[in-house]
């Protein structure tokens, strides 16, 4: 299987026929005969290439309309024959049929069709059936084949060829490897697709990516790392790019750069957010982006440092100055202004990254040992008019502000999560703690005088009264919670008695 061997005949049957003009032509001038059907052989023939139909090969024309085409035993048999195995070889010469060296496919655009909004009719004609099968045909016996299913290796194939005389083994192996997670991956999606219920969580989940780069190394530095996108989507965060890259992206800076956006993506006012250790340590909304920051970075000034900034709309020069003097890791945003770019760009060590908001919606899929667990993904969807004043004092038009504010940040906060806020800006979060009580405390701490007058925001309820006691000898005047506790009633005599007004929502938003 090592040998170089010598490629004298191809297959060609991609969908995208992006570059295939011009590699087919360069085979041509190599001595190869090209093999081809349908489409493919249309745009070929019309380029003036010498090209034999698959019908005059199989002796068998083309019907349903195009659905059989290539499934047959003189084009799989051709594929499959081991030219190591005499057997295989005089079978091939009884038969008269001649063996292929190459196969150029690429299967139909299925992910695509589904994603563009199509119809049921639509999607299923865009199983391929001939596709998989010529592609793993090959594959499997990639030690007399070579199969390319990226347009991208056209350049590296005709090279070998011409410096090597063929393909070698190695190159062969190679190529295998790419076929067989090209066509899993397909396959994920089309199981994918039947698998869906919208009364339900699916059946199957498939999990299909391709690697975009190695990274320097993982969580910490004695662990590998790799980023990875959805196989034929569009990237990580939705096709993030790297538009200044002061050095490397890290595993961490991904991780925190996915939790900084899904918080800023849920406000609809111009918000920032900041995020460190996958923890918002400080969010606000105003009028800017520049004011956002500024308030975001007065929430926790010392955890703000090196830390991942998110916006959710185009960042200008404005938001660029007022983060000006504090060292960040990353920054976000839909997109950017020239200027904001240039003073994002003179900063050393600086990443800029441009993404589409995040979409709301989807699963949310953990791996565990031996399995994962699927949820739908959280979001806030709750409005006030879905929510219970239970306390004899109603909220002030203020309060009502700040508690949406704050629930909405807790939402992206570890659990226990604890958040203060005040004029739309946090200004103590208590998070990934193992009581609500040390939550709170910590959120008392790192608010410090601004916690009067401000809001609490809790991710679930509360067990006991202690954490409604410490908010409100901090100042706090209102609370936002989910309710549902034993000692809900002991919690609300506790706020009523300090003068809080007490929201419940009826919905918790736990994030281990």
């Amino acid at each position: 299987m090592d040998k170089v061997r010598p490629v004298r005949r191809a297959l060609l049957a991609p969908f995208d026929k992006a570059g295939l003009v011009g590699f087919a032509s360069a085979l041509v001038e190599l001595g190869v005969a090209l093999v081809s059907s349908g489409g493919t052989a249309r745009v070929l023939a019309g380029a003036g290439l010498p090209i034999t139909p698959v019908e005059e090969v199989t002796g068998f024309p083309e019907m349903l309309d195009g659905r059989v085409k290539t499934l047959h035993p003189r084009i799989h048999a051709g594929l499959l024959a081991d030219r190591g195995n005499p057997d295989h070889v005089r079978q091939l010469t009884e038969q008269d049929i001649e063996p292929f060296d190459l196969v150029i496919a690429g299967l139909y655009p299925f992910r695509e069709t589904v994603e563009s909004g199509a119809g049921e009719g639509d999607i299923i004609e865009k199983i391929d059936i001939g596709g998989p099968a010529m592609v793993r045909a090959a594959a499997k016996n990639f030690g007399s084949v070579g199969v390319v299913v990226d347009p991208a290796r056209y350049n590296d194939i005709l090279a070998e060829i011409r410096r090597e005389g063929g393909l070698s083994g190695a190159t062969r192996r190679s190529l295998a490897a790419a076929a067989f997670a090209h066509t899993a991956a397909y396959d994920v999606a089309v199981a994918g697709w039947f698998a869906g219920d919208r009364e339900a969580l699916p059946s199957f989940v498939g999990l299909a990516y391709d690697k975009v780069e190695d990274l320097r190394y993982g969580e910490n530095p004695h662990q590998r790392g790799a980023l990875y996108a959805e196989a034929a989507g569009p990237g990580p965060l939705g096709g993030a790019e790297v538009l200044v890259a002061g050095k490397e992206m890290s595993f961490n800076n991904w991780l925190d750069l996915d939790a900084a956006y899904a918080l800023a993506g849920a406000f609809d006012r111009p918000a920032a957010v900041i995020v460190k250790h996958n923890n918002p340590c400080g969010a606000a909304i105003a009028g800017s982006l520049g004011e956002a920051y500024t308030r975001a970075f007065d929430s926790d000034t010392v955890s703000a440092f090196g830390g991942i900034v998110a916006f959710n709309r185009e960042a200008d020069e404005d938001a660029a100055r007022a983060m000006a003097d504090v060292f960040t890791e990353v920054v976000v945003a839909p997109d950017f202004t020239e200027a904001a770019l240039a003073a994002f760009g003179a900063r050393k060590g600086l990443r800029v990254v441009r993404a589409p908001v995040p979409a709301a919606g989807g699963l949310d899929v953990r791996p565990v040992s031996g399995g994962a667990l699927v949820q739908d993904r959280d979001a806030v969807t709750e409005g006030r008019d879905q929510m219970e004043v239970v306390s004899p004092r109603e909220p002030t038009e203020d309060e009502w502000r700040d508690v949406l504010f704050a629930w909405t940040v807790a939402m992206r906060v570890k659990s226990n999560a604890i958040v203060f806020a005040k004029d739309l800006a946090t200004v103590g979060v208590g998070a990934g703690q193992m009581s609500r009580v040390d939550a709170s405390f910590l959120a008392v701490r790192k608010a410090a005088d601004r916690a009067a007058g401000a809001v609490m925001a809790s991710d679930a309820f509360f067990p006991f009264p202690d954490a409604v006691e410490i908010a409100a000898d901090a100042g706090v005047t209102a609370v936002i919670h989910p309710g549902g506790s034993i000692h809900d009633d002991d919690v609300l005599e506790v706020a009523a008695a300090r003068g809080m007004a007490v929201v419940v929502t009826g919905r918790r938003h736990f994030r281990h």
